[in-house]
């Protein structure tokens, strides 16, 4: 089996893969790596691969020594089967550059939009050429309620679960209702201008809030909330032992 450990900046993911099948995961604390010892007692861990935002910490250190497999750390500088065709590739995340692989395994040859909508939103493009080509990034829906809360001296922090019409009835709901419909609207925008330039362009959705904005936005969209994870899974079975 395959271990995916995708730390970012407010959580760790844990995934078990045996092949390309997904067989568990979990969320967890970026601090908090027992999964990793507990998985390795009653599963069968033949490889790992670790993606992280942030520097990898003593208590990571510590999790992963006891794995008796091989561990990728996942880089910018890996062999991947997509070429990079970014100005700066050492600053690109590598969350983003997963996610790219994971939707090019789903549909090589295509032109695509990939979406993560996280802390941030992400849109990137990859060219059916196998070209990744660089993308976009924006405020995810939590860092626009908290910016209007705070940069404010009355609006109310306002939950992201909740009531959410097309126009809001009272202060929360034009808060909630602003953000999401407004992140709706946004995205469908890139949508439309990548089709009518690519008209074949398949557009894929992933990342912690795309449960929020899968029903909302009208264009058609390949939504996968694992397409990270299946991305460093399919990088491990390719290139785990180069």
């Amino acid at each position: 089996m395959n271990l995916i450990i995708d730390i970012g900046n407010n959580s760790a993911k844990f995934f078990l893969f045996k092949g390309e099948q997904l067989i568990l995961h979990t969320r967890k604390s970026n601090s908090s790596f027992d999964v990793i010892d507990e998985w390795n007692r009653l599963y069968n861990i033949e490889k790992a691969i670790i993606s992280s935002v942030i520097v990898e910490t003593p208590e990571l250190s510590e999790a992963i020594s006891g794995l008796q497999c091989p561990v990728v750390r996942f880089s910018n500088s890996m062999p991947l089967p997509l070429e990079i065709n970014y100005r700066t590739p050492h600053t690109l995340g590598s969350d983003r550059i997963a996610a790219a692989v994971g939707a090019w395994n789903e549909a090589p040859g295509r032109n695509m939009l990939v979406i993560d909508a996280g802390s941030a939103i992400t849109i990137d493009f990859v060219g059916k050429d196998g070209k990744y080509n660089g993308g976009n990034i924006a405020p995810g829906i939590k860092m626009r309620l908290k910016a209007l809360h705070e940069y404010t001296s009355r609006l109310p922090m306002v939950e992201k679960d909740g009531d959410t019409p097309t126009i809001g009835y009272d202060t929360e709901t034009a808060i909630r209702s602003g953000v999401i419909n407004g992140i709706c609207h946004e995205i469908e925008g890139y949508i439309n201008e990548f089709k009518q330039k690519y008209c074949d362009v398949l557009v894929f959705l992933t990342g912690g809030d795309e449960k929020p904005l899968k029903n909302r936005i009208k264009s058609c969209i390949f939504a996968d909330k694992y397409l990270v994870a299946k991305g460093l899974n399919r990088i491990l079975l390719d290139y785990g032992n180069e």
